[in-house]
């Protein structure tokens, strides 16, 4: 739980995901988002799911849920790995598969 920062995207930009417990899986919603500068921006995802679905599978990991990649707006199936202050984060998408480290902003 807790809000996360991704790295940055194609267009330079990072977003603060908040993760919550949604009913018995986690879910992630674009908070805010920020250009190279540090400056928050305005964007047509904030306030959107990211994620959704994914559930404990034990040592910090979590599977079965879903991502929305919104600079190609498809989803892709969701995997993640928390680790301290730092969770990995895969989507996959048939047997291709990309991912992210972000890191907790608190």
């Amino acid at each position: 739980m807790g809000v996360w920062q991704t790295e940055p995207d194609k267009k330079s930009l990072v977003a603060h995901i908040e993760i919550a417990e949604c009913g018995e899986a986690l879910c992630g919603m674009i908070k805010n988002a920020f250009n190279a500068a540090g400056q928050q921006v305005v964007t047509p995802n904030v306030g959107k799911r990211l994620f959704w679905g994914l559930q404990a599978t034990g040592t910090g990991k979590y599977e079965n849920g879903t991502v929305w990649v919104p600079l190609m707006d498809v989803t892709a199936r969701a995997k993640m790995t928390l680790s301290g202050d730092t969770l990995e984060v895969v989507g996959c998408k048939g047997i291709i598969c990309d991912g992210q480290t972000w890191t907790r902003v608190n």
